[in-house]
C-alpha cells in the first residue's frame, strides 16, 4: 500500500455545528519523517484548550455548551443538588423532633465548586465526623508500656501523659456532674486530684440518692412524703375536713396543719381544726423512746412493733393523754379523730391565727399573776387527777388564749409510776418556776416548794442534788415494787418524816 488516507469527521452534534477536517493524502515515508513529526505536533499545540467548567462556573460566567464535557458536568451538578436535597428531606423527616439525630451527611455528593453563601448547602460541623474545633483525644500508650527510643523514651506513668488520660477519665462521671472541657484547654490532673474528684462525684451520687429516699419516705420540715398526703386527702374526701390551709407550726417530731372543719356521723367537729403530723423519720425519736418504752399503757405492744409503728404509737398516747386532761377539764386540744400517724385536733386560736405561745404572749403584771396559778392548779391537776407528768412542760408549750393557759405537746407525757416521772416533774417545776420568776411574779415558788406542792411529798434539801438524790431513791424503790406486785402509787406522806412508803392500790 503506497498511500493512506486519513479523514477525521466529528460526529454530528445536536448541540452544535459539526467539524470536518481533511487531510491530504501522503507517503508511509513522509509519514514516518521526523520534519513531519515536529508540523503535526506543532499543529497539535496550537488547538485550544476545553474550557475548564470549575473556572467557568465559579466565575459566573455562562459556559460555552459547544462542549459535551461541559454539558455532562453541568447535567451530574444538577443531579447531584437535587439528590442532596431529596436527602436532606429524608433526614428532616426521619429525625422530627428526637434529641438524638441520625446524619446523611456521609451520604451527600458535596462539590467544591458548590456556592459556600448558601445556608442550605452549609456544612454543619456538629454533623460530621471531622471537628476542627474538636479537642484530640489523649494518645494511647501501646501494650510494651512506653513510646520513643533513648532520650525520648515515653513510658505510661509519665506526668503529662498520666494528666491528660485522667482528663479524658472525667467523661465517664455521673451525667449530673459538671466535668467542663478540660480536654480542651489541655488540662492535665494529677492521679491524686483525679482520685478526690472520684471520690466525691460517688459521695455526691450516694447523697443524693439518700436525698431522694428520705424526701419519698419521710415527712420534712413542711412537707408530707406521699403517704400522708394520700391519707389528708382521704379526710378531705371522707368530708372530716373541708380543705387543708398550710403548715402552721413545726416542731421536733411533728408537723402542724390548719384545716377547715367538716362533719362526721359521731361527733361534732370545730370549725377550725389542726392536723398533727408526726415525722415518719426515725432521727427525731431515737433518744425519746425512753418516754414510751417504760409506759406500762404501752410496754408489751412497744417492743413487738418496728421502729416506724412506734410513730403510730406516739399519735395514739398523744390521744390518751389528751382524754384524760379533757376528761378533768382542763383547758387542752379536743382529740377529733386519729388516722394512723395524723392526729386531728380542735383548733386553739382565731380565725386562722394561733394563739401566741406563753413565751411570746405580751402580758401585764396582772395577767402574768394570773397564769401563774392557773398553771399551778394544771399541774395539780395533770399530777393528781389525770394521773399524768407533762415531762416536757415550758413556756412553748403553753398557749395564751381567751385569757387563760392551754396545754399543748403530751404526746410524751407519763405516769409518776414510770422509772423517770419524778425526774421529769422536777424538770417541769425547774421550767415552770424560772419562766415566772424571770417574769416578775413575786409570789412563784422556787423549784422545790412547786415539786412538793404539785406532787405532795414533803422533800427537803440543801441543793439540787441532794433532792435528786432522794427522787432517784424514790424511783428506786418503785421500780422494785411494781416488778413484784404490779402497778404502785406513792403515798402523800409518812409517819417518820423520812421518804414516803409505797402502798398497794388494788384496781
Amino acid at each position: 500500500m503506497d498511500q493512506i488516507g486519513i479523514t477525521a469527521e466529528g460526529p454530528k452534534s445536536p448541540w452544535g455545528a459539526t467539524t470536518t477536517k481533511v487531510v491530504s493524502p501522503c507517503s508511509l515515508a513522509d509519514v514516518m519523517s521526523e520534519q513531519l513529526a515536529k508540523q503535526l505536533d506543532e499543529e497539535s499545540n496550537a488547538f485550544p484548550d476545553s474550557p475548564d467548567v470549575n473556572a467557568a462556573l465559579d466565575a459566573g460566567e455562562e459556559p460555552e455548551t459547544d462542549c459535551d464535557l461541559m454539558l455532562a458536568q453541568m447535567l451530574q451538578m444538577q443531579f447531584d443538588k437535587e439528590f442532596d436535597s431529596q436527602l436532606r428531606t429524608e433526614e428532616k423527616k426521619l429525625n422530627g423532633d428526637s434529641k438524638l439525630s441520625i446524619s446523611f451527611e456521609n451520604y451527600r455528593m458535596v462539590h467544591p465548586y458548590e456556592d459556600s453563601d448558601s445556608s442550605e448547602d452549609e456544612v454543619d460541623w456538629q454533623d460530621t465526623r471531622h471537628d476542627p474545633y474538636k479537642a484530640d483525644k489523649p494518645t494511647t500508650t501501646p501494650r510494651k508500656g512506653f513510646t520513643g527510643k533513648g532520650k525520648n523514651i515515653t513510658t505510661k506513668h509519665d506526668e503529662v501523659v498520666c494528666g491528660r488520660k485522667n482528663t479524658a477519665r472525667m467523661d465517664n462521671f455521673a451525667p449530673e456532674i459538671n466535668v467542663g472541657d478540660g480536654l480542651g484547654m489541655d488540662l492535665k490532673l494529677s492521679n491524686q486530684v483525679y482520685n478526690s474528684l472520684k471520690q466525691h462525684c460517688y459521695s455526691e451520687q450516694r447523697r443524693s440518692a439518700r436525698l431522694h429516699d428520705k424526701k419519698e419516705h419521710s415527712t420534712a420540715e413542711q412537707a408530707v412524703d406521699p403517704r400522708t398526703r394520700l391519707l389528708m386527702y382521704k379526710m378531705v374526701n371522707a368530708g372530716v375536713l373541708e380543705n387543708i390551709n398550710g403548715c402552721i407550726s413545726t416542731g421536733k417530731e411533728s408537723v402542724v396543719f390548719h384545716a377547715d372543719g367538716g362533719s362526721m356521723e359521731e361527733k361534732a367537729v370545730p370549725d377550725e381544726c389542726v392536723l398533727k403530723v408526726f415525722k415518719t423519720t426515725l432521727n427525731e425519736f431515737k433518744n425519746r423512746d425512753k418516754y414510751i418504752k417504760d409506759d406500762y399503757r404501752f410496754k408489751e405492744r412497744f417492743s413487738k412493733l418496728n421502729p416506724r409503728k412506734v410513730i403510730r404509737l406516739w399519735a395514739e398516747k398523744e390521744m390518751h393523754n389528751l382524754a384524760r386532761m379533757k376528761k378533768a377539764d382542763i383547758p387542752c386540744p379536743e382529740v377529733v379523730v386519729l388516722k394512723k400517724h395524723i392526729l386531728v385536733m380542735s383548733f386553739i386560736g382565731k380565725d386562722h391565727v394561733p394563739a401566741p405561745k406563753l413565751k411570746e404572749a405580751m402580758l401585764g403584771s396582772e395577767d402574768m399573776n394570773r397564769a401563774y396559778y392557773q398553771v399551778l392548779h394544771m399541774m395539780q391537776q395533770l399530777y393528781q387527777e389525770c394521773n399524768l407528768v407533762h415531762a416536757d412542760l415550758s413556756e412553748y408549750n403553753m398557749l395564751w388564749h381567751q385569757g387563760k393557759v392551754w396545754l399543748i405537746d403530751v404526746s410524751q407525757s407519763v405516769e409518776p409510776n414510770h422509772p423517770h416521772g419524778l425526774e421529769f416533774l422536777f424538770r417541769d417545776c425547774r421550767n415552770v418556776a424560772t419562766f415566772f420568776q424571770k417574769g416578775g411574779v413575786s409570789e412563784a415558788m422556787n423549784v422545790y416548794e412547786l415539786f412538793n406542792v404539785v406532787s405532795g411529798l414533803q422533800l427537803s434539801g440543801d441543793s439540787e442534788a441532794d433532792f435528786l438524790a432522794q427522787i432517784e431513791a424514790l424511783e428506786k424503790m418503785n421500780e422494785d415494787h411494781v416488778q413484784r406486785r404490779g402497778k404502785k402509787t406513792y403515798s402523800s406522806s409518812t409517819s417518820d418524816g423520812g421518804p414516803p412508803l409505797l402502798h398497794h392500790e388494788d384496781d
